[in-house]
């Protein structure tokens, strides 16, 4: 969807942002501007407005899951990512196996099938880097099955990829034995589901330490389009995002929604690198190039 945006002046913005505690101020009102007014039309559910915004370009600004703004970024889209992400944590915890079906380690889930929603899903790709560089995982001896489209309509899934049958949810795939393990935004909260790395949390200390990062999830971004046509916006948005984030609750010792270019770019390395690897992205892109001039030049 092309649109022509004022030349100057108020502007009033389609956006999809979900509510998050960094978000809160900002959607409650209680961070505002007189340049810049949101009208936050996107759906409720965050990854529900991906799909309309890499496809349709459905809104001026949204938050986006950080491999699908990396898809959209090599297939051509006209899309900006601002520094400052919205929603990250730790994903050490987020691939679980049903110990009544017997003990699994990670090097285990070789030659056996594994459930996902999405190939694509940012978590998805976060768990397959960290299973292959830390726990030696031969990912493609792995049968990864999935219950969803990639929402870059041009990606299609690697050869080895399987989309699941029989309607059921991917909670209950992992319970009957369907898949034998499964990598979930939560685990079921049943007593045989057990997170396939041990201690994920003493992981995942262990990952920072060694990396210096941390594992984001949902990036900002905007309309190509309009940050050509007024930067003084893109900059406004950006203001806002990290005013509405002070707001919100003081962040953890290990700040998991960094702002600005230099906090994210070992990250967006990290996650790039992986994704490239499984055969997400075509080529390996560059950091920099996530930017234009304008966002690029965003510190917090």
């Amino acid at each position: 969807m092309t649109v022509a945006f004022p030349a100057a002046g108020p502007v009033t913005l389609r956006a999809h942002l979900a509510e998050y505690p960094v978000t809160h101020a900002l959607r409650a009102g209680e961070v505002s501007s007189d340049l810049v007014k949101l009208d936050f039309c996107g759906p409720k559910q965050a990854y529900e407005g991906f799909k309309p915004m890499v496809r349709e370009g459905a809104y001026d600004a949204s938050e986006l899951a950080v491999v699908t703004f990396l898809q959209a970024k090599a297939y051509g889209k006209p899309l900006v990512a601002l520094p400052a992400f919205v929603l990250g944590r730790f994903q050490h915890g987020l691939v679980g196996y049903n110990a009544s079906k017997g003990e699994l380690t990670p090097k285990d889930i070789e030659g056996r099938r594994v459930g996902v929603r999405s190939y694509t899903q940012t978590t998805g790709v976060w768990l397959r880097g960290i299973l292959a560089h830390e726990y030696g995982v031969d990912l493609k001896r792995v049968k990864f099955v999935t219950m969803e489209d990639p929402h870059v309509i041009e990606y299609r899934d690697p050869p080895g990829v399987e989309r699941a049958s029989g309607g059921k949810k991917l909670d209950q795939m992992l319970l009957d034995g369907d898949v034998d393990a499964a990598i979930m935004g939560d685990l079921p909260k049943d007593p045989r589901i057990r997170p396939l790395i041990p201690d994920p949390e003493a992981a995942a200390r262990a990952w920072h330490a060694k990396y210096g990062a941390v594992q984001v999830n949902h990036i900002f971004v905007v309309n190509e389009a309009l940050s050509k046509a007024r930067p003084d916006v893109v900059k406004e948005i950006f203001r806002l995002l990290l005013a509405s984030k002070k707001a919100g609750p003081p962040p953890p010792a290990v700040d998991s929604l960094p702002f600005g270019v230099a906090a994210l770019r070992k990250p967006l390395e990290l996650i790039t690198q992986y994704a490239f690897e499984q055969e997400i992205i075509p080529r390996r892109l560059e950091v920099d190039e996530l930017f234009d001039d304008t966002t690029r030049a965003l510190v917090p």
